[in-house]
């Protein structure tokens, strides 16, 4: 049998190779769904809506271990090679570094070919702001804060866990990430009920969150950004962020790359200001997508790099 480094090794080649083609039944999409289906008998049957908030995590989280546990025990009886090629299947549906690659580049060949309204329209698939109204700046800073945050709970978070736990280990992390995607709103149908699941995200994200933004300076050090002032940024803002865990890589990416982010944004049409993270050494230009993404990869291979290495003298 494969060891689980090996099979992690094997995972982040097929993303790099194949990314997430859409006709691929990803379990992300049947764990959303599974989810909402969950969510109206829990709210009748348990009538308050952090309790049924409550209920439904632990369903989604505790169910998504089960049928993982119970695909490998399957795999595995019927010939080890089969457990291994299950496993490697499952670790590379947690993580999503090309399919992060692939919708921010679209943005970015938008710009460069001057269509503002693909553009927005491109990164409208990537973050949550409402994109009509962003100018070129505007979308250039949404793409790279998508790509920033994204490191982390796209790339670094679930390779993290999946060194901690192999293949049951990221299925249980995506389980979480995609609760609070579903329920994490702070409005008022999600206010309550989304609780436990934004609050699982912000614990289980906490450690690799926090070293994804340490090591942002070492890989822009790699790359020949500014390393000292990518540093200096994380330390400096990495907690202004509304998120603990967000802050963390977008400060440093910032930093690295000399730009502000932050600031004025509109949700569903309501404004929100987010203190700003970095300083505006230079205006957000296309290019900044580009330098982005490959901040994101160095990192998340540094990092891959270290879980594995702490993994493999632990085990």
């Amino acid at each position: 049998m494969l060891t689980i480094e090996l099979q992690i090794i094997a995972a982040v080649v097929l993303d790099i190779i194949v990314g997430d083609p859409r006709w691929f039944p990803h379990p992300v999409r049947f764990i959303g769904r599974f989810a909402l289906a969950v969510e109206s008998p829990c709210r009748r049957l348990l009538g308050n809506p952090r309790s049924a908030g409550v209920a439904v995590a632990g369903i989604v989280v505790g169910s998504t271990i089960a049928i993982t546990w119970a695909i490998l025990y399957l795999a595995e009886s019927l010939h080890p090679v089969l457990r291994d090629a299950a496993g490697i299947v499952i670790i590379y549906t947690g993580i999503a570094a090309r399919d992060l690659v692939k919708h921010s580049m679209d943005v970015y060949r938008s710009l460069i070919a001057g269509n503002l309204d693909e553009a927005r329209s491109r990164v409208g698939m990537i973050c949550g702001r409402d994109t009509d109204r962003l100018d070129q700046r505007g979308i250039v800073r949404a793409t790279v804060e998508s790509v920033a945050e994204n490191m982390v709970d796209g790339v670094t978070a679930p390779i993290f866990f999946a060194a901690l736990g192999g293949p049951i280990g990221i299925m249980a992390y995506k389980a979480v990430s995609t609760l609070d995607s579903t329920f994490g709103y702070k409005n008022e149908q999600y206010r309550e009920f989304g609780w436990a699941s934004a609050r699982l995200d912000d614990i289980a994200a906490f450690v690799p969150s926090r070293v994804t933004g340490i090591l942002v300076p070492v890989a822009s050090f790699v790359l020949g950004q500014n390393a000292l002032r990518s540093l200096s940024v994380f330390l400096r803002d990495r907690a202004r962020h509304p998120s603990p865990n967000a802050g963390q890589s977008e400060a440093a990416v910032a930093g690295a790359l000399g730009l502000q982010l932050g600031g004025l944004s509109y949700y569903q049409g309501k404004p929100s200001d987010k203190p700003s993270l970095g300083d505006p050494i230079t205006q957000p230009a296309s290019c900044h997508i580009r330098e982005a993404n490959v901040l994101m990869l160095t990192t998340s291979c540094l990092a891959a790099a270290a879980f594995l290495w702490i993994r493999y003298l632990v085990s």
